[in-house]
């Protein structure tokens, strides 16, 4: 049998277990703890564990449990209320309001009990002279809870209007409940205004910012600022998650997700906390809980997933549909047994209106991986991509026919699909591959014009991609038949273009020549149009072009030395776009065709001047092809080329046309750009945004990359990449937890195959960063540790040094002693490997610490300084004296670097002494003999007088830790008496003052002064 624990004990007991995250097994431990403060026979300790008891209730699922422990420690206080001290006498008090919350949340206990228990806790207040702030604060929740609104506004004044006090609850609770009020009452403005101070980190408390969070989110919402809305439940999500009492403020976010669009991440918040549908100790956080369920579900069954698989409450298989008549069922059973209790209908009619909440934003990205649930009936997004080179639209020749099939009339269905299909091809719409495909449905058994069949075909290739060969000749074949040579030799050529891509470009090109002869004769003769002519040339340049390509890539992988083949290709494809302009440049102002194939000449020429280096005319050329194409009303086949010309822009230096230009790729994509299209170009956006110090508005459009990839179906691939930038971006602002539920998002999705190691070391060294700023250290560590495993395979070490520090710095912040030595020495072993003497140094002085924090490796920790002293002492030594002449042959920038140097493993000299100081000093137990005492303060002191010298070596530059080593110094000779010697160094810090920044100066000069003012006073007898 364990022997009963002491009451020291019990109290550290306590207090580890107050840490332990809230549930069922700390609960557990409190009730075992208060079995063991009873053997103890001290009346205290078992009040303080039945305190201890009420606290691990209060925050967790069982509240309900928390009305016992409270009785019995109510009637000891009666009885005997000597037993208690003062801080327990405090904290009963305190928790009458937890009682009355508690009992307005248990709809078993009734009304009257409430209101009777409301006196009680005002009489008892009175008696202990406390205020009644908080006392009208309950008055405030249980009327609101009622629906008596003019009874909660008069007890909401007299809260507001009553003194604050110590029983009065934390600013930052407080303000959450008076934001809730005005919220509830449509006020959402003044809502925001109340909880400002809150959201912006002024006020704090164990459960707030989250609650604020959670609430703000619908208010955003409503007042359209959607932006804040998502920032909000992205930070507040990552506070509630792991807190199991706070189901109230879950239920916030998996509402907010539920109408802004984002059901499956609703969804997955759900999966996160399967006990949130069964755990009863709590019923009115069950019922707003059930409710939202609700809400999701009948959301989802709206959008025809009503069949869908979804997580529910243990013990079945649940549909959308299935869940949706339970969670309804629950809540409205537990609404009812509220109203029951407070005789109205109150709660069930705002249970009821938040289960029918209509949708907020139809569409708000919240940069996590997720996907979209497509609407009922609603195909997933199609819109037509530009087709690739050679697949443009088949001009019908002026007079064809179609009008009618020569075996009847066409029904009025298809003249209609008819006269569409050759309104797009004439306009060279992205759409006119379908409207061909649709006039082929329609037709099925019917006797086309055999122009018609001809476009039908044309166009059915295009679709086709590279696979389009046969069906372009085709084509050619029903050109000619319906006597259309110009357009059968233009079918033809892009035949020739879609071989060129499978392989076959040797004979395309010379298809492409031969094809190149007919087409002019047969145009010098005025046997075929400008456009059909255009059509046939811009084929043969295509083909020449794609050679370019692959001679290109055959060049990379030749031996370097000598003009190779590519310079020959690149003149004869410059010399066929060229002649494609010479053609269309008359004609292009009065049809479409003829003008894009002007811009497409500017392009093909733009393209091939940035191969060749030529940056400048490659954006005029580029320039050219965007605006032609705009002109002729064919603002999407520019995309391409706003792309391109981007990145040439800010390669030359012009980060205004490269914004300029990928908004515009943006703009004439428009609705006929695809989700992965739109994905590819945003985060083409937000990198150059970002390139150009923009990080506000490229996080915007990274965020509208992650959505658009994920709504592609590539939220693995292109989605985790845009994620990893987003993340970063917000990093960069110091949105410090929206980053870290971002980049965590994309870490499971980022594989070396796919995104490079890099990209992984890179997302894992932000989260650390991230993890550091929240607080989070363990975590932290273990992201910079997993990065440096990556790391430590690269050739170039620096960055494994740098994580495997950092790693253990955040282990240290953790209180994982032993883990940060092995990883400072990790880091140490590094560091000296590079040569890096200034992070060797550090990593010493800081394992020096960790030993000398435990008490029990002084001598361990004077091993590690004196490591540090060496190392920085022969370093010093090795970079030579200040200003020494540079060598033969050296520049002014290498003299410059070198004395940097120098000067850096100088100052580490003075760090390291100075740090050596303050160990020794700190060493020193209160307890200490006075000979020890005064050996310790003296070996310090030498120490901080080296330190103040190397400090004094190096000028003004360093005179803020210079007087603060000086100060240090001062304090100790006072220590050790001597007076004359503490004062000239205030004096000294004093006069360096003038020669410091603001607040340092203003800190030295009030130290220095106390200094010398308790040095110049009188001896005492």
């Amino acid at each position: 049998m364990n022997p009963a624990m002491d009451f020291d004990t019990l109290r550290r007991a306590m207090a580890d277990n107050y840490g332990q995250p809230e549930g069922p097994g700390r609960n557990a431990r409190a009730e075992h703890l208060l079995v063991e403060a009873e053997k103890l026979g001290i009346p205290l300790a078992v009040i303080e564990a039945l305190g201890h008891q009420l606290k691990v209730y209060n925050y967790s699922s069982e509240k309900g449990k928390m009305f016992v422990p409270f009785a019995r420690l109510l009637r000891m206080w009666d009885e005997r209320p000597e037993d208690f001290d003062e801080y327990e006498i405090h904290s009963l008090h305190w928790v009458f309001k937890w009682m009355s919350s508690g009992m307005l949340d248990q709809p078993h206990v009734p009304l009257a009990s409430i209101e009777k228990w409301l006196g009680e806790m005002e009489h008892r207040y009175r008696l202990a002279g406390h205020s009644e702030r908080a006392v009208r604060s309950a008055e405030f929740s249980v009327a609101a809870h009622l629906g008596d609104l003019a009874r909660a506004e008069r007890a909401y004044g007299a809260w507001l209007a009553a003194d604050r006090d110590a029983m009065a609850d934390c600013h930052a609770c407080e303000l959450h409940g008076q934001g809730w009020w005005q919220s509830v009452r449509g006020a959402d403005g003044e809502a925001l205004e109340l909880w400002a101070p809150v959201l912006e980190g002024e006020y704090s408390c164990a459960h707030e910012p989250h609650t604020v969070l959670a609430s703000s989110l619908l208010p955003l919402l409503r007042l359209g600022r959607v932006e804040e809305a998502r920032a909000h439940h992205l930070r507040g999500f990552r506070l509630v998650r792991a807190m199991e009492s706070m189901r109230g403020a879950y239920a916030d976010h998996v509402e907010f997700c539920a109408v802004t669009g984002n059901e499956a991440r609703a969804l997955e918040l759900l999966a996160e906390r399967p006990a949130y549908f069964t755990d009863s100790g709590d019923p009115r956080s069950k019922l707003e809980f059930m409710a939202v369920v609700a809400l999701l579900m009948g959301r989802l069954t709206a959008l025809g997933l009503g069949e869908r698989t979804v997580p529910g409450p243990a013990g079945q298989v649940w549909t959308a549909a299935e869940l949706a008549v339970h969670a309804r069922g629950e809540a409205l059973a537990l609404a009812g047994r509220f109203d029951a209790r407070n005789g109205t209908s109150y709660v069930s009619e705002r249970a009821g209106a938040r289960m029918d909440r209509p949708v907020l934003v139809d569409r708000l990205p919240l940069g996590v991986r997720s996907v979209r649930s497509a609407r009922a009936g609603q195909q997933a997004p199609t819109a037509a991509h530009t087709p690739p080179q050679g697949a443009e639209g088949a001009t019908p020749s002026a007079g064809s026919g179609g009008d009618a099939a020569p075996g009847g009339r066409a029904t009025a269905g298809l003249d209609a699909l008819l006269a569409e299909a050759r309104g797009l091809a004439a306009r060279r719409s992205p759409d006119a591959v379908e409207a061909w495909a649709a006039v082929s449905r329609a037709a099925e058994g019917r006797e086309l014009d055999v122009h018609d069949r001809a476009a039908i075909a044309d166009h059915a290739a295009m679709g086709q991609g590279p696979q389009g060969t046969d069906l372009f000749l085709r084509a050619a074949e029903l050109y000619a038949e319906a006597g259309d040579p110009g357009e059968a030799l233009a079918a033809r050529s892009r035949a020739a273009y879609v071989r060129a891509l499978t392989g076959g470009s040797e004979e395309s090109l010379a298809t492409g020549a031969e094809l190149r002869e007919q087409v002019l004769a047969l145009f010098a003769e005025g046997g075929t149009g400008v456009a059909q002519t255009a059509s046939v040339l811009v084929g043969r340049a295509r083909t020449l072009m794609h050679r370019v390509e692959e001679a290109e890539s055959a060049q990379e992988s030749a031996p370097p030395g000598g003009p190779g083949p590519q310079d020959d290709v690149l003149a004869v494809a410059e010399a066929a776009a060229r002649e494609l302009l010479a053609l269309v440049a008359p004609h292009g102002a009065d049809d479409v065709a003829v003008a894009s194939r002007g811009a497409e000449a500017h392009a093909m020429l733009g393209e091939l001047a940035a191969r060749a280096g030529d940056g400048e005319a490659a954006a005029a050329s580029l320039t050219l092809a965007v605006d032609g194409f705009v002109a002729a009303g064919l603002p999407w086949f520019a995309v391409e080329y706003d792309s391109r010309l981007a990145g040439i822009a800010l390669h030359l230096g012009d980060p205004e046309l490269a914004v300029r230009s990928a908004r515009a790729a943006l703009e004439h994509g428009g609705s006929h750009l695809e989700p992965a299209g739109q994905a590819q170009l945003q985060l083409r956006l937000a990198e150059i945004l970002a390139a150009t110090g923009q990080v506000g508005p490229a996080a915007e459009h990274a965020l509208e990359a992650a959505h658009w990839a994920d709504e592609a179906g590539e939220a693995g691939t292109l989605g985790a990449w845009a994620r990893h930038q987003l993340g970063g971006f917000l990093l960069r602002q110091e949105r410090w937890a929206e980053a870290a539920e971002i980049l965590e998002s994309a870490l499971p999705d980022l594989t070396g195959e796919m995104h490079g190691d890099g990209a992984i070391v890179q997302t894992r060294w932000w989260l650390g960063d991230c993890l550091t700023e929240l607080g989070e250290h363990r975590g932290a560590a273990e992201h910079w540790l997993r990065a440096a495993d990556i790391a430590r395979h690269w050739p170039e070490q620096r960055d494994h040094a740098m994580l495997a520090h950092l790693a253990a710095e955040a282990l240290g912040r953790a209180g994982l002693t032993a883990e940060a030595d092995r990883a400072y020495a990790r880091a140490g072993d590094l560091w000296r490997g590079l040569g890096n003497v200034n992070g060797l140094v550090r990593s010493l002085r800081a394992r020096a610490w960790s030993a000398a924090r435990t008490g029990e490796n002084l001598d361990g920790a004077r091993e590690l300084m004196v490591a540090a002293l060496r190392e920085c002492a022969s370093a010093a030594e090795a970079a030579g004296s200040p200003g020494a002449a540079p060598g033969p042959g050296a520049d002014t920038e290498e003299a410059r670097e070198a004395e940097d140097v120098r000067r850096g493993t100088v100052a580490e000299l003075g760090h390291t002494h100075r740090q050596f100081g303050d160990l020794v000093a700190r060493s020193v137990q209160d307890d200490a003999e006075e000979d020890l005492a005064r050996a310790a303060f003296e070996e310090s002191l030498g120490h901080l007088a080296r330190a103040i010298a190397v400090f004094a070596s190096l000028g003004d530059d360093v005179l803020d830790v210079r007087t603060g080593a000086e100060l240090a110094a001062g304090r100790l000779e006072a220590d050790l008496g001597r007076r004359g010697a503490a004062a000239a160094r205030a004096r000294a810090v004093l006069d360096a003052c003038p020669r410091l920044d603001g607040d340092t100066a203003e800190a030295r000069r009030t130290e220095a002064e106390r200094i010398l003012e308790l040095m110049e006073r009188p001896e005492k007898a």
